[in-house]
């Protein structure tokens, strides 16, 4: 049991970059409403940015920006092959994905890449975990708070309603297309900044680092709507409930490793709670919520 808790501060600081990973994975999930595999490729981009700049003797934060920067080109690439081109939105973040594969190998110059703690100021590390947490909760609240902001102002209320009716957005006069390419810029711009702080946090970026982020992603938008529906009441606390879901992911995770289940298996056992986590409100639906009989509206007045 020592040994758990010992590790519990690492695998909350991991959910918790996963979990910003997974704010960008809700914006184009949730509020678009479009399944984008890029960020299997973004989240490299950023911890390879990231790390070959604070290599090349550049400041941590403006390293970050530039990582953040680089996302969202990813998710510009994606967002023209989607509406320029004509090409499912699915099948346009997997060409992304290939070719930011490439373009990670390129930028890195090897599959993988040292930033070790000891030797550079980075902002999050193993060797200070309670610090690190700390560091985490703010770029979260931060991050939160920005993003709150900018779906309340006119153009993030067209971007949700892009993806909520895209045929009565365009008879608004709405230019959907533009919004769907500046939502997909802003959540691989995400998902990118939570590769620059987990290149860090490990103190190394790798090639394969990003690969199965889309479903620990999506594990952290579901874990966190199922485990805190009933208090989910607004934005921001649903984006509070997407890291929360990551941080209990990698609870989970930390927790399955402990009690010696095959490592070989974590992925299959990722794929198995976001496809039951996924079941659920259908499972809900079909089988416990009961259809309303006619007339039950017709004494609502009485």
């Amino acid at each position: 049991m020592g040994g758990w808790l010992n590790a519990l501060p690492g695998a909350v600081a991991q959910g918790m970059i996963w979990g910003i990973m997974a704010i960008g994975v809700y914006i184009t999930y949730k509020i678009l409403d479009i399944a984008d595999l890029t960020v299997d490729g973004s989240m490299c981009t950023g911890a390879a940015v990231c790390t070959m700049l604070m290599l090349s003797g550049v400041n941590v934060w403006l390293a970050v920006l530039v990582a953040i920067l680089a996302g969202m080109l990813a998710g510009l690439l994606t967002g023209i092959f989607h509406t320029f081109m004509g090409i499912p939105a699915i099948l346009a973040g997997i060409l992304t994905q290939l070719i930011l594969w490439s373009v990670n190998l390129k930028i890195m110059g090897k599959s993988n890449q040292s930033l070790p703690a000891r030797s550079f100021d980075v902002l999050v590390t193993q060797l200070k975990q309670w610090e690190t947490l700390l560091i985490l909760v703010a770029f979260c609240a931060v991050l939160i708070a920005v993003l709150y902001w900018f779906f309340g102002t006119e153009l993030g209320s067209s971007v949700r309603a892009t993806g909520c009716n895209i045929g009565m957005s365009r008879a608004q006069g709405i230019n959907t297309d533009f919004n769907k390419i500046l939502g997909l810029m802003i959540s691989n711009g995400i998902v990118a900044l939570s590769g620059a702080l987990l290149a860090q946090y490990q103190g190394a970026a790798d090639i394969s680092m990003g690969r199965g982020a889309i479903v620990t992603g999506l594990a952290a938008v579901i874990i966190g709507e199922a485990v805190f529906s009933k208090v989910l009441r607004n934005f921001a606390l649903r984006l509070t409930g997407v890291v929360l879901g990551g941080v209990i992911y990698y609870i989970v995770y930390q927790t399955v490793i402990y009690l010696g289940f095959d490592t070989d298996l974590l992925k299959m056992l990722s794929a198995i709670v976001v496809a039951f986590f996924l079941a659920v409100p259908y499972w809900n639906k079909k089988y416990f919520v009961k259809p309303k009989k006619k007339g039950d509206g017709g004494n609502a007045g009485a």
